[in-house]
């Protein structure tokens, strides 16, 4: 029994020894069939974007002002009558803004209050006659004619100036007088000329409230660059028959404080605080809306010596080289409407502004594009004004036309004057003007293939206005001023045989100040 219980305990063990190790043994692995390697197709190498590490030379761009006046009085340029309709009126605005762009126009002056009237939204004057046909009447389907042009202006890059007259109450070709016109609500401060025009009295402080009010307005409502008057300020004695300007009411009194000023003195000191007054109160409103101003382009006969002409001074009242002196605008344009030789020399009437400019204002000359006369070759001479506009006045050269008629209704005038203006510029800057500076733009680059894709931004878009792209292959770089909605262009890495190397973006304001420069190199 015990023999058989042993024998029985070395089989188990044996037994229990050969499971273990087949246990331990390892199993071959499992056969696999090999798949085929998937073919793709290779990727190119993509092209490696970096910051540039020293600080570029960057190309200047061009600067000059170009810009035209646009008269909406007596509908001399738009709209062309008084009885269009909206959708009519809005295309005659986009024709004229794409005719200027097409041009590297880079400003409008835009008539919007030719008659103590409005051309745009107003509690304090009448609808313009020019506009519907009637004192008083809104435009059917209603828009804003200021708001609009203002906003396609802008679209393209340009600035918008609104031009009006200070004094003017009513034109000879305004419609009859109606229980809206201003001359019904203002009787004792407008006269009436002996041509048939009506004109406020600029010694009236009525006269000089109401107007600054009607500005204050337009610079608090509307996103308006400039605020812009001409060279109506008494009328011409023309307009009066000759006669002296019938303003006995206002001088008597006048005469009655105590005043010693000869009338003459006593006029052009009335027209002296009005316009430092809406100079300073334009700033308050908003410091950065310029403020222009237009006069006749002779200030006294013999001013320089050999001119000969009407005089603003004694005739209109009007101090202009007292308010250049003084500084009482950021630009100035007198009407130099005559070719470059004779009694009213242009180049010599600019250099003598020029060297009253003691204050460094940005000096703009207006040009008569539509009717210089005793030329023969008007678009000849026309270029070679522009041409000496930037001989004389340099880095902040520029000039207005008048009026938009002159470059639109002529074909050789407008190709000359393209021809002169063959670049975009950005208008000169305005440095007394003092505005944050702008954030450097964001710039993103993506390589696809041959092409690079790019794409800007700025930290602070309601305050860019422009934008300069600057493109360099191999040595050479190229510029371009684009508009404030073209941020983004797709570029060849290849070029000409050379490669792209460097691109950046700087941002514009809109009194022309560049940001800091952003940029990629390739």
């Amino acid at each position: 029994m015990n023999y058989s219980f042993a024998r029985a305990t070395t089989i188990l063990f044996l037994i229990l020894s050969l499971f273990i190790t087949s246990c331990a043994t390892k199993k071959p692995a499992a056969k696999t069939t090999k798949k085929p390697p998937v073919t793709t197709k290779p990727t190119p190498p993509k092209t490696i974007v970096q910051k540039p590490e020293a600080k570029l030379n960057l190309p200047q761009v061009d600067r000059e002002f170009r810009a035209a006046w646009i008269a909406t009085v007596a509908n001399i340029n738009w709209p062309s009558k008084n009885n269009l309709t909206t959708q009519q009126q809005k295309d005659e605005a986009i024709k004229i803004l794409d005719l200027l762009k097409e041009a590297n126009f880079n400003a409008v002056i835009f008539q919007a209050r030719p008659s103590a009237d409005a051309l745009y939204t107003s509690d304090l004057e009448p609808w313009s006659y020019f506009l519907t046909g009637e004192i008083g009447k809104a435009p059917t389907p209603f828009y804003d004619p200021l708001e609009f042009w203002i906003k396609e202006a802008h679209e393209r890059g340009m600035e918008l100036h609104v031009w009006l007259n200070p004094y003017r109450a009513h034109h000879t070709t305004g419609g009859p007088i109606t229980s809206e016109s201003m001359v019904k609500k203002m009787p004792e401060q407008i006269i009436k000329l002996r041509n048939g025009m009506y004109w406020m009295d600029p010694s009236d402080e009525k006269t000089q409230d109401h107007t600054a009010k009607v500005i204050r307005d337009l610079v608090k409502r509307y996103d308006v660059d400039a605020i812009h008057i001409d060279d109506y300020f008494y009328p011409y004695k023309e307009y009066n028959g000759g006669k002296d300007f019938p303003d006995n009411r206002t001088w008597a009194a006048y005469q009655k404080t105590g005043g010693n000023l000869s009338r003459a003195d006593w006029r052009r000191a009335n027209v002296n605080k009005f316009i430092k007054r809406i100079h300073d109160e334009i700033k308050a409103e908003k410091s950065y809306v310029q403020f222009g101003i237009s006069p006749f382009g002779i200030w006294k006969p013999g001013f320089p010596e050999g001119i000969k002409g009407s005089s603003q001074y004694d005739e209109l009242y009007a101090d202009a080289k007292l308010w250049l002196n003084q500084g009482w605008l950021d630009y100035f344009s007198p009407q130099l409407y005559w070719k470059n030789d004779g009694p009213q020399s242009f180049p010599a009437l600019l250099k003598w502004w020029e060297s009253e400019n003691t204050q460094k204002r940005h000096l703009w000359p207006g040009l008569n594009t539509v009717g210089l006369r005793d030329v023969s070759d008007r678009p000849g001479e026309i270029v070679s004004q522009i041409n000496a506009t930037r001989s004389i006045l340099k880095n902040s050269a520029g000039t207005i036309h008048y009026s938009v008629d002159g470059l639109s209704k002529s074909p050789a005038m407008y190709n000359a004057v393209k021809s002169a203006y063959k670049t975009k510029a950005l208008i000169p800057t305005t440095p007394w003007i003092k505005v944050p500076a702008l954030g450097k733009p964001i710039l993103f680059a993506e390589n696809v293939g041959n092409l690079v894709n790019l794409k800007w931004n700025s930290p602070e878009p309601q305050k860019a206005f422009q934008w300069i792209l600057y493109i360099k292959y191999g040595e050479n770089w190229e510029t371009e001023i684009l508009d404030k909605n073209q941020n983004s262009k797709t570029l060849p890495l290849t070029k000409d045989g050379k490669k792209l190397s460097t691109v950046a973006v700087k941002s514009v304001d809109r009194l022309g100040n560049e940001s800091e420069y952003e940029a990629k190199k390739f």
